[in-house]
C-alpha cells in the first residue's frame, strides 16, 4: 500500500445505528487493525433537518459496547478535528468556490418551482428530467449568464446552489477492491448539487473534502453508495487530489425473500436490527445488548455476513478476525441474515463465559422475583443449566425449580407412576434423612446402593424422584439438583408429591 492506512466510519446521526452500519464499522475496524492503521469516526451531520437528538451518543456507545471503538473521533485524539461535520462547515465553501473558478462547477439559480415545472413538462412528454449536460445551458445558471450578472445576483442575496459540471462524452474506468473493474458513462450522470442554498455542503462535497483532509486511504462503505463512485472519483480529479481506494460492501438481506434487511423484518420475525435499544416517540426498538447477546457473538456473526477466510471456521475472536480479514475475500452478492444462526453464536459465547459472570447476570432476574441466593450456590446452579441456554434470560425457565417448588406436574410423566411409587418415595425419604454428607456424589452412591440391595429398578425411583423435585422430566443431573436444593427441601417436595400424585 502506497500510504498509511486510515479508514473511517462516517454515519449520520439520524436515528439508531442499523446493524448494516455496524458491519461497515466492523469491516473498517478490522481492515485498520490488519494493516496497523487508524480507524476513525466522523459524524456527518450536515443535514440538520434529519438530525435526531441522542443518535450521536448512541453511535459512540454501540461501538464501545462491541469493542470496536475508533482511535480518533469527536473529543478523542482529534488530529484532524473537528470530527463533526457541522463544526467544519466554514471549510467547504472555499472548496466549492475553487471548483467554480476552475470550471468544474457552476452556480444554479433555479427555484424549486421552476425545477418542478421542468419535471412535470418532461413527465407529460414521457421523459425523465435529469439536470445535466443536455440542459444545463438552457436553465438559470452561471453557464449562460455573465460573470457580472452572476456576481450581482449573489450580492443581492438571491438563493443559489453550486452544481458539479459533469464532463461530457467520457467513459470512466474505475476500480473497486470487491467488485473489480467498473465502467461509467458520464453522459448518464446528473450534475449533483455540491453546495446548498442554506450555506451547507451536500454529502458529496463534504465527504470528499473531509476524506482528503483527514488523509483517508481507503473508503469501505455500503453497496448503496456505489452509484456515487463516479461523481466522487471525478471530484478527486477536479481537485487534483489522490483518490482513496474504494470497496463497496454487499447488502445484508432479509432472512426470507429478497431485499435489504429492515426494521420491519426484525419486528415481524422477533429479532433486533439495532445493536442497542432505541427509545423514541414511536416506541421502543429492541437492541442486541438488551436481548442478551454478547458483543463477541454480534461481532462474530456480523463478520461472516459477506466475508469468510476461505475455511469452514465459524468461531473467531476479534483478534483472529483482525489477523485474517481481507477485503479480497468479501463477496459481491448480498448476505442473507439468519436470526437462528445468530442464537447459535450467542450459545457458543455464553458457554465461554465464567460461571461467576453468568451468575452476576442472572442475579438481577432473581432479585425481580424477590429471590436472594448466596453467590456460591448460584454459581453452581448456573454451571448446571447453562449448556441448555442461548441467553441468560432463559436461565429462569431452565432453573426455576431450584428456587421454588413445582406447583404442577407433567401429566404424561405422572401417568407413569405405579401403585408402589408412593411407598418407594416414602422409603427414599428415609434413606435421604439418614445421609450426613449431603453432596451429589455421596447422595447418588447411597441411593443407588439402596436400590441395588433392594433390587429396585432405576426407572421406578429416578423418574418419580425427578418429577417430585422439578415437576417435569427435565433438568441437569438429578443428584446435583438434590444437593443444591438441600435435604429439607428435597424431602418436603417428595412428601408433597406423594400427597398430590
Amino acid at each position: 500500500m502506497s500510504r498509511p492506512v486510515r479508514v473511517r466510519f462516517a454515519p449520520s446521526p439520524t436515528g439508531p445505528l442499523h446493524i448494516g452500519g455496524v458491519r461497515t464499522a466492523l469491516f473498517n475496524y478490522l481492515f485498520a487493525k490488519k494493516h496497523n492503521g487508524v480507524f476513525y469516526l466522523r459524524i456527518e451531520d450536515t443535514d440538520q433537518n434529519r438530525f435526531v437528538p441522542g443518535a450521536e451518543q448512541y453511535i459512540f456507545e454501540a461501538l464501545e459496547w462491541l469493542g470496536i471503538a475508533p482511535s480518533e473521533t469527536v473529543g478523542k485524539n482529534e488530529k484532524f478535528g473537528p470530527y463533526r461535520q457541522s463544526e467544519r462547515k466554514h471549510l467547504y465553501k472555499q472548496y466549492a468556490d475553487q471548483l467554480v473558478h476552475s470550471g468544474w462547477a457552476y452556480y444554479a439559480f433555479d427555484t424549486a418551482e421552476a425545477l418542478d415545472n421542468q419535471r412535470k413538462q418532461h413527465e407529460a412528454e414521457g421523459k425523465t428530467f435529469i439536470y445535466n449536460w443536455h440542459n444545463r445551458e438552457k436553465l438559470d445558471t452561471s453557464l449562460v449568464i455573465s460573470a457580472a450578472e452572476t456576481e450581482k445576483r449573489i450580492a443581492n442575496g438571491e438563493a443559489y446552489v453550486i452544481r458539479f459540471k459533469t464532463p461530457v462524452n467520457e467513459t470512466l474506468h474505475l476500480h473497486d477492491i470487491i467488485r473489480g473493474d467498473l465502467k461509467f458513462e458520464t453522459n448518464l450522470l446528473d450534475d449533483k448539487v455540491l453546495f446548498k442554498s442554506d450555506g451547507m455542503p451536500t454529502y458529496h462535497l463534504a465527504n470528499i473534502v473531509d476524506d482528503h483532509l483527514m488523509e483517508t486511504s481507503h473508503v469501505i462503505r455500503g453497496e448503496e453508495w456505489l452509484p456515487s463512485l463516479p461523481l466522487h472519483s471525478l471530484l478527486y480529479k477536479a481537485f487534483g487530489w489522490e483518490a482513496p481506494e474504494f470497496a463497496h460492501l454487499p447488502l445484508i438481506l432479509k432472512p426470507v425473500g429478497n431485499g435489504k434487511l429492515s426494521k420491519r423484518d426484525g419486528d415481524k420475525m422477533g429479532f433486533p436490527v439495532f445493536p442497542l435499544e432505541w427509545k423514541s416517540e414511536e416506541g421502543i426498538s429492541s437492541g442486541y445488548r438488551e436481548k442478551g447477546f454478547f458483543p463477541e457473538a454480534v461481532v462474530n456473526f456480523l463478520a461472516l455476513l459477506g466475508w469468510n477466510d476461505g475455511t469452514d471456521q465459524e468461531i473467531f475472536s476479534l483478534e483472529e478476525l483482525a489477523q485474517k480479514f481481507d477485503l479480497n475475500r468479501v463477496h459481491k452478492a448480498g448476505a442473507k441474515f439468519d436470526p437462528e444462526k445468530n442464537k447459535w453464536f450467542n450459545h457458543h459465547y455464553l458457554q465461554q463465559q465464567s460461571n461467576e459472570r453468568l451468575a452476576e447476570a442472572f442475579a438481577p432476574i432473581l432479585a425481580e422475583k424477590n429471590i436472594v441466593v448466596e453467590k456460591d450456590r448460584l454459581i453452581k446452579i448456573v454451571s448446571s443449566i447453562k449448556e441448555r441456554a442461548n441467553f441468560v434470560s432463559e436461565f429462569w425457565d431452565l432453573a426455576d425449580y431450584f428456587f421454588v417448588a413445582p406447583t404442577a406436574y407433567d401429566e404424561k410423566a405422572a401417568k407413569n407412576c405405579k401403585e408402589d411409587t408412593p411407598h418407594l418415595m416414602q422409603q427414599l425419604i428415609s434413606v435421604l434423612e439418614n445421609i450426613g454428607d449431603f453432596t451429589s456424589i455421596n447422595i447418588e452412591t447411597i441411593v443407588k446402593d439402596w436400590m441395588t440391595k433392594n433390587e429396585i429398578g432405576m426407572g421406578k425411583v429416578m423418574q418419580p424422584f425427578r418429577l417430585s423435585l422439578v415437576g417435569a422430566l427435565k433438568g441437569p443431573h438429578l443428584f446435583d439438583i438434590v444437593e443444591l436444593i438441600g435435604k429439607e427441601e428435597t424431602i418436603n417436595r417428595l412428601e408433597k408429591a406423594i400427597a398430590t400424585l
